[in-house]
């Protein structure tokens, strides 16, 4: 399907949801319309500059969540593929710690972090350590072995097995974790903006639901649906770009 088509399908639904919104078939109360929604991002992202303050907010949250979490969840991958009886001891208590409702640990999270920032990078950090610790343990251990017993035979060091087999024989593995990872870190921070924030999207998002303006909240949907988009986009060029030897 082509650009055209995309185009076509958005326009009709577009036009439908308006017309539908004009004739009393959907309330805008509870759904909003299509020209409200464009008015509201052409006054707030064109017109005006508030809501590029909170996302960026969100970005920057996002980013740093996504980072520090799968730093930490890659080198956690690598100590247990290294030590095996390290990750079997641990196991259970990261499968309970996984297992937990983000949602449930927003309150720590806020008293321990406070309204700012800390807090919405702390969900993130749970949401993307996870996610990326059991890609970055499945492609490490899913190498195929016959290069591994080759370059034992050809003499290679364990640096060199590491680096010239066994990471790049992983990123595609690593990546796909990576991707869901940078989502995930957004959909954390986002939840964690709702609940109580200062600054950020979702402390807009929640605010705007609470005054009924489903204009506003539709048109922050719509923006975080992209953001998610471009993230996801992002990575992908960045794993083909790192994979372009294959």
């Amino acid at each position: 399907m082509g650009f055209a088509s995309h185009a076509g399908f958005l326009a009709v639904l577009l036009a439908t949801w308006e017309w539908a919104a004009r004739m009393g078939l959907l309330d805008p109360t509870f759904f909003g319309n299509p020209a409200g929604i464009i008015s509201f991002l052409w006054a707030n992202f064109v017109q005006g500059t508030h809501l590029w303050i909170e996302l960026g907010w969100s970005v920057m949250s996002t980013l740093l969540a996504f980072i520090s979490g799968s730093l930490a969840a890659v080198l956690t991958g690598l100590i247990f593929v290294i030590f095996p009886r390290l990750e079997r001891f641990l196991d259970p208590y990261f499968s309970a710690l996984n297992a937990l409702p983000r949602i449930a640990l927003a309150p720590l999270f806020i008293l321990w972090f406070g309204l700012g920032i800390g807090s919405k990078i702390a969900m993130g950090f749970t949401l993307t350590f996870f996610i990326v610790l059991s890609s970055t343990v499945a492609g490490m251990r899913g190498i195929n072995q016959d290069h591994i017993v080759l370059t034992d035979t050809l003499g290679a060091s364990p640096r060199q097995k590491f680096f010239l087999v066994t990471l790049p024989g992983a990123i595609p593995v690593i990546f796909s974790g990576l991707r869901l990872g940078l989502i995930y870190a957004l959909l954390g921070v986002i939840a964690g903006e709702i609940l109580a924030a200062e600054h950020g999207l979702g402390q807009q998002l929640a605010y705007l639901a609470s005054t009924f303006n489903m204009n506003g909240v539709m048109a922050l949907l719509v923006v975080l649906a992209w953001l998610g988009m471009a993230a996801t986009s992002g990575m992908t060029r960045l794993e083909r770009h790192l994979l372009r030897w294959q």
